[in-house]
């Protein structure tokens, strides 16, 4: 196993020498200026100077959205998941407090560690590992920081919560860059661009692609649990989340694996038998329920997945999974 992951490093060593050398190579302007076609060259995403800053932007734009419950404060900085997730939660809380969030605590996030891949083509992006005042025990924050252009900001599409313990260790090179792992790469268990039909399959079917664990078959037994309950029946819907904004994204890990992020979308309908009525939900799902709830009550939810994609075989771990409900529609 070591020798295979030497040849894999030497193989990436090659290719970067391949590429220095085909930037030296690049012809001459007639100014004299070397022309360097950024959506073409393997180039690290962005300076750690410059993804310090762009979480600080982040930071302090989802603080004013939560301070007055307005999505409009933080919509520039967030996509994908994210956007959904707490879009829907910043409406709610203003349909309930118009005047803002009375129990506003800012986030902090501290000691932040960047591990920013190099790649050609859009989108560039990086992920902030960091320490936060909320989300309790010893949890770090993954945030995922994409953009389709030198011109845009910053968005984050990816926010999971992680166990300290469980975060890997990233592949980088010699100047401390990481390596993007493409959506088809057949060099792991499972390619990333097939992960998100792949858990909405294991949620349905179960299987054993991925490991044992609170996301996969706790979250199946719990739903199995819920499905029938006297004068109630649940059923639930998975399906995959893959284009645009919520295309996964993997990095290479030490072990010759990788950290995908990826995005799935989900249904929940609530069936109150004839006679008896659906529970009353609370204020926030209210906020975000259209049509009148008589007998039943579909909640649609997206949720954002980190998993650990091993090389070549083996079964893939979900880490962390951070889940929001979007929209409701009573009957």
């Amino acid at each position: 196993m070591s020798r295979d992951r030497s040849r894999r490093r030497l193989r990436r060593r090659d290719r970067n020498a391949l590429v220095a050398a085909a930037l030296t190579a690049l012809s001459l302007t007639a100014s004299g200026c070397v022309v360097v076609h950024g959506e073409r060259e393997v180039l690290p995403a962005t300076g750690r100077a410059e993804a310090a800053r762009a979480l600080r932007q982040f930071t302090d734009a989802y603080n004013r959205a939560d301070k007055a419950y307005d999505r409009s404060l933080d919509a520039k900085y967030v996509t994908g998941a994210l956007a959904d997730i707490d879009g829907a939660r910043l409406t709610a809380g203003h349909a309930n407090s118009p005047s803002g969030n009375a129990n506003h605590s800012p986030l902090e996030l501290t000691d932040a560690e960047f591990t920013i891949p190099k790649k050609a083509g859009w989108p560039r992006w990086f992920v902030a590992d960091a320490k936060a005042n909320k989300g309790g025990g010893d949890a770090r924050w993954l945030l995922v920081f994409t953009r389709d252009g030198l011109d845009e900001p910053w968005q984050v599409a990816y926010l999971t919560l992680v166990a300290a313990k469980d975060v890997p260790e990233f592949e980088k090179d010699a100047d401390g860059w990481a390596e993007a792992v493409p959506a088809d790469s057949g060099e792991l268990a499972v390619p990333p661009a097939e992960l998100s039909k792949g858990y909405t399959n294991h949620l349905k079917s179960g299987g054993s692609t991925f490991a044992d664990g609170p996301y996969t078959t706790a979250l199946r037994a719990n739903r199995k649990k819920l499905a029938k309950r006297p004068g109630l029946v649940r059923q639930f819907i998975d399906e995959p989340l893959t284009s645009g904004a919520y295309a996964p994204l993997a990095l290479r890990t030490a072990d010759g694996g990788a950290l995908v992020f990826f995005t799935t979308h989900h249904y929940e309908k609530q069936t109150a038998a004839a006679g008896t009525s659906v529970p009353t939900p609370n204020r926030d799902v209210q906020a975000l329920t259209k049509g009148e709830t008589k007998q039943s009550l579909t909640l649609e939810i997206t949720a954002n997945e980190a998993a650990l994609d091993p090389a070549d075989s083996g079964r893939v771990s979900v880490l962390g999974r951070v889940q929001g409900l979007t929209a409701a529609r009573g009957e």
